[in-house]
């Protein structure tokens, strides 16, 4: 959590970094999802064992304006008030990880996977999970969409 639970103004050239992280260990094996940025590179990694798949690796680097975009998303959810304190631990099922650089901000996470809405209200402290639950959904929509205008779009002769 910040320091004083106060978030601090933040410049385009202050550092940012992010960090998410999602899987479980199973009858398949270490099987997760998790992807960062930092400098202007994306990195995604996606590992299903399910049918044999094997192991998705993309890099990319995004725009100054894409930045700003990722910046602005962390920054209006206000993720950086919270506190994971009370927040369900990981377990059998597996576990989330959320780490965010923030300017001079430096937060971790860590809870159990979020099955739904349901998981979110049931838990000790549902508005601060509300909170990591929809910037974790934003944060995911926007990367599949990079990750998909990156390598989808063929080049027209």
């Amino acid at each position: 959590m910040a320091e004083g639970g106060k978030v601090a103004t933040v410049t385009e050239k202050d550092p940012f970094y992010v960090r998410y992280y999602v899987g479980h260990q199973g009858q398949h094996g270490h099987e997760f999802l998790e992807f960062e940025y930092s400098d202007n590179r994306l990195r995604y990694a996606n590992n299903s064992n399910y049918r044999n798949d094997s192991l998705i690796r993309k890099e990319l680097f995004i725009s100054d304006l894409t930045v700003s975009e990722l910046k602005r998303i962390v920054t209006e959810s206000e993720i950086i008030k919270e506190d994971d304190s009370s927040w369900p631990r990981k377990n059998i099922i597996g576990k989330q990880e959320l780490e965010v650089k923030l300017g001079s901000t430096h937060i971790s996470f860590e809870t159990a996977k979020i099955g739904s809405l349901v998981d979110v209200q049931g838990s000790d402290d549902p508005e601060g999970m509300r909170v990591f639950y929809y910037l974790v959904q934003d944060l995911k929509i926007l990367v599949f969409s990079l990750i998909n205008l990156h390598f989808k779009i063929k080049p027209t002769h």
